[in-house]
């Protein structure tokens, strides 16, 4: 576990293009944006690109990080990530829809998953994914990220009670979900 007063020494190393400090960064955050990633999109490979893709966006944009919750800066960018996935993501499948193609639907893709990983999702990830993008990734933010409350509003720039609000509400639904 890092410390704030280790965090604090690390960032600024970063700033500095110390080698070992980017380390000590990956490994303090590598599990739990790894984490983040893998409830959100449920393939592991995916969510392996996507990790390196914050720590390249990390060792590029550490010099703007100005103070507040680091944590919360990490997962911004990492949001920000994700989302530029969903959104070539869906150029994607309109690039194909407007070829005529046929889609694949989502029976094809889970199964294209589940042979190309070999790991069955369990009953919680499949509800999570039947949520909207923005519940889920609500929900992996606090329970997957631990991240607060607070940063999440934050790093939302949203009230906190509207992100309490919205939260409580996607709970409610993957609890009847999973009934």
């Amino acid at each position: 576990m890092v410390t704030s007063n280790d965090l604090g020494q690390i960032i600024a190393g970063c700033k500095r293009g110390d080698a070992e400090c980017f380390s000590r960064l990956v490994d303090a955050f590598a599990g739990r944006c790894y984490g983040y990633f893998y409830r959100l999109t449920g393939d592991r490979n995916l969510s392996d690109d996507l990790l390196a893709e914050l720590f390249v966006r990390l060792v590029e944009k550490i010099g703007s990080y100005k103070g507040g919750s680091f944590e919360s800066w990490v997962f911004r960018i990492a949001s920000n990530i994700f989302h530029d996935y969903l959104r070539a993501k869906l150029r994607q499948k309109k690039m194909f829809e407007a070829k005529d193609a046929e889609p694949e639907t989502l029976e094809e893709t889970e199964e294209r998953r589940s042979d190309r990983t070999r790991d069955k999702i369990d009953k919680l990830q499949k509800q999570l994914d039947r949520l909207d993008p923005d519940t889920k990734e609500l929900i992996t933010l606090r329970f997957y990220s631990e991240l607060s409350f607070k940063d999440i509003a934050s790093m939302r720039s949203e009230p906190i009670g509207t992100t309490l609000s919205k939260l409580h509400r996607g709970l409610k639904k993957l609890r009847e979900l999973m009934e």
